[in-house]
């Protein structure tokens, strides 16, 4: 029995809509190939790298001041909360909030091996 290029890759990858995976190869190679393209103007100019470099570590530099600045919104919000809060509730509120942020931590550094 002769098995076609769709009966073999079907089976192969056991995909049944052998049409979508040729298209979705094709954009992947396509990609490659405009993704080396880009990278050998890039080589060739070393002031432009150089230059891409300095904005990318910019942008990641940005990009942690901006969560910085998401903290500490949160921190104030969080004490607006508190303030809010009936003195005589405060307390435990705190006490919560703070055992909450812990084992949030926690769970973050050893998530990420800080």
């Amino acid at each position: 029995m002769v098995k076609g290029v769709r009966g073999t890759i079907e089976e192969a990858v056991g995909v049944s809509n052998v049409e979508d995976l040729l298209i979705e190869s094709v954009r992947d190679l396509v990609k490659d190939e405009v993704k080396k393209y880009i990278r050998s103007k890039i080589d060739a100019n070393p002031e432009l790298k150089k230059e891409i470099k300095k904005a990318i570590e910019e942008l990641l530099e940005a990009k942690v001041k901006e969560s910085m600045a998401l903290v500490k919104i949160a921190k104030c919000g969080a004490k607006l909360g508190l303030e809010m809060i009936p003195p005589q509730m405060r307390e435990e509120m705190v006490s919560s909030l703070v055992s909450m942020l812990e084992k949030e931590l926690f769970s973050v550094m050893g998530k990420t091996g800080a």
